[in-house]
């Protein structure tokens, strides 16, 4: 990357874990991926429990075959033959995890974080339940403000996630979303009964947490993940 334009980069990183760290929640510039499971490392407890969250990013950084090492008490909800009464026993448990470890679809230089789900297992460990949550986030996910972070969902995360998972959405035909534009009578609904298979059902914004410190960021400045 051009030094000019890696250095503006870090100086939007630099705004943003400020405005995060006045929201009560830490951010934490990770160069590299290489660098990720490092310091992950140093923030997580060996014999500890860990669940994550659906993420293209934590995959493509190796961390869930770094979980699966036997340094922690893995609740893996991508274990094989676990039948839908297994996933929601780990979705449960998961509630109960030391450390949740999931991404963000956006987040704002105002240092608010935007997550889009389906089944909203990830967006419900993250406002309650898990000691602490980390979240590993390229620096690509950095938007200015929550308009540009529900315009990102609706023309890249949503179609390039649907696509990921053979879903039968109407982003997975088009590449954008069925109303791929910001309507201020419903700011980040689609239209009532336009999607039938739609995996964006619920639509959450972290803002100021009570708990200081338990959301954690990790920005890293590299892409990753959606």
């Amino acid at each position: 990357m051009d030094q000019f334009k890696q250095r503006t980069q870090q100086l939007r990183v630099a705004r943003t874990i400020d405005a995060l760290g006045k929201n009560n929640i830490e951010g934490h510039f990770v160069p590299t991926i290489e660098e990720i499971i490092p310091t992950l490392q140093t923030m997580m407890e060996t014999g500890s429990t860990v669940a994550v969250g659906g993420s293209a990013s934590l995959e493509e950084a190796g961390v869930l075959a770094w979980l699966r090492s036997g340094t922690f008490t893995f609740h893996d909800r991508y274990q094989p033959n676990l039948g839908s009464d297994g996933v929601r026993d780990v979705f449960l448990k998961s509630f109960d995890a030391d450390t949740y470890l999931a991404s963000a679809n956006a987040i704002t230089e105002g240092g608010e974080i935007y997550c889009v789900d389906g089944r909203s297992n990830r967006t419900a460990a993250m406002l309650w339940g898990p000691r602490q949550v980390i979240l590993v986030a390229s620096w690509d996910k950095i938007v200015p403000d929550l308009v540009s972070a529900i315009l990102r969902v609706k023309t890249l995360v949503a179609p390039a996630n649907a696509m990921r998972l053979g879903s039968d959405t109407h982003c997975t035909e088009e590449g954008r979303c069925v109303r791929a534009t910001c309507d201020p009578r419903s700011l980040m609904a689609l239209d009532a009964g336009s999607c039938e298979h739609t995996l964006c059902s619920n639509y959450v914004v972290f803002s100021r947490q009570q708990t200081k410190g338990r959301m954690k960021v990790l920005i890293v400045g590299e892409s990753l993940g959606y």
